[in-house]
């Protein structure tokens, strides 16, 4: 995981990265109990556009792709806030693998 590189889709208006809550108790939590979400990761450019223009296809020209070492993913959840990473599998139906991080 480390030594992969990883796609990011980053909003071009506010900055924040495209997340996944995947419970649906988070949106009932108080503010204080929720967390940064799931940091959605792509293993390749085209698997991250693909779901972006089948997910969201009227909100695409809104995103950017980034790319960033696995080794910086520590980083950058902490910075961000991230509880875990969304691995998307299959970008089309979607397939996502939840992985929660240890603190």
């Amino acid at each position: 995981m480390f030594s992969q590189v990883y796609y990011l889709l980053r909003s071009k208006i506010d900055g924040q990265y495209l997340v996944a809550h995947p419970r649906s108790d988070a949106a009932e939590a108080p503010e204080s109990e929720k967390t940064g979400g799931f940091l959605m990761l792509f293993s390749a450019d085209h698997e991250a556009l693909s779901y972006l223009n089948t997910h969201g296809a009227e909100v695409a020209d809104r995103f950017s792709l980034e790319t960033i070492p696995g080794a910086r993913l520590g980083q950058l959840m902490d910075r961000w806030g991230f509880e875990g990473v969304g691995i998307v599998k299959d970008p089309l139906l979607p397939q996502v693998d939840f992985l929660r991080r240890e603190t």
